[in-house]
C-alpha cells in the first residue's frame, strides 16, 4: 500500500515536468516571432513613411495676413520656413509667433521667407497678428488643402476626446521648391532658434 501511495504522489510531478518540457519548447518560437514583427511594426506606425524630404512643394495659392495671396513656387529663389500650428490666441501658437517674429531679420539674411500656417480665417490671422504685433505673415488654410499636402492632419486627444487637428510641425523648403528638412510633434520652446541654425547653414 505504502509503494502504491508513493507511485501516485509522483504522478504529479511527471504532469509537471512535461508541461515545464513544452513551455520551454514553445518559447523560442515566441521570441523568433516578436524578432520578425519588429520591423512590421515600424512601417505600420509610419515612421519612415511620411516624410516629404526630397519632395516638390504643392503648387498651391493661400491667402494670407496683409490681403495678399502667396503660392509657394513663385518664392522660388528663397527658402521657405513654413510652420503650422494648431489654432491662433492660443498659448503655445502665441509663443510660437513670436519666436519666429523676433527672429525674422535673421532669417531674411539667411535669405530666408518664414509663414505660419493654420486652420484658421484670414480674418483671425489679422486679428491674431496685429494684438500679438507679429513680423511674420500668417496664411489661412480653412480649406486644409496645404495641411493635407504636408500631412499635418492627425488625431488628438484632448480632454478625453479624439478630435482632428494639426499636428505642430515646421518644414525648410529650398530655393528650388524642394522640401529639405522638417519638424513634427514641435516643442516650442527653442525650435526658432533650431530652425534659423539649419536655414543658415551653407
Amino acid at each position: 500500500m505504502a509503494a502504491r501511495k508513493s507511485a501516485r504522489k509522483k504522478s504529479p510531478n511527471k504532469k509537471t515536468s512535461k508541461k515545464a518540457a513544452k513551455k520551454s519548447a514553445k518559447s523560442p518560437v515566441k521570441v523568433a516571432s516578436r524578432r520578425s514583427s519588429a520591423p512590421t511594426a515600424r512601417k505600420s506606425m509610419g515612421l519612415a513613411a511620411r516624410t516629404l524630404i526630397g519632395a516638390r512643394v504643392p503648387d498651391l495659392v493661400l491667402p494670407s495676413t496683409g490681403g495678399a495671396e502667396v503660392r509657394l513656387r513663385d518664392l522660388m529663389g528663397k527658402k521657405v520656413v513654413l510652420y503650422f500650428y494648431p489654432k491662433d490666441m492660443t498659448p503655445g501658437c502665441t509663443i510660437e509667433g513670436h519666436d519666429f517674429s523676433r527672429l525674422k531679420t535673421q532669417f531674411e539674411a539667411a535669405n530666408t521667407v518664414v509663414f505660419g500656417i493654420s486652420r484658421d480665417t484670414v480674418d483671425s490671422h489679422e486679428k491674431f497678428k496685429s494684438k500679438e504685433c507679429y513680423t511674420v505673415d500668417l496664411l489661412s488654410d480653412v480649406d486644409e488643402k496645404m495641411c493635407k499636402a504636408f500631412d499635418v492632419i492627425k488625431m488628438k486627444n484632448m480632454y478625453g476626446k479624439q478630435v482632428r487637428g494639426i499636428e505642430r510641425s515646421t518644414f525648410i523648403v529650398d530655393e528650388t521648391g524642394k522640401i529639405i528638412k522638417e519638424w513634427r510633434g514641435v516643442s516650442v520652446d527653442g525650435h526658432a532658434e533650431e530652425v534659423l541654425r539649419a536655414v543658415s547653414r551653407p
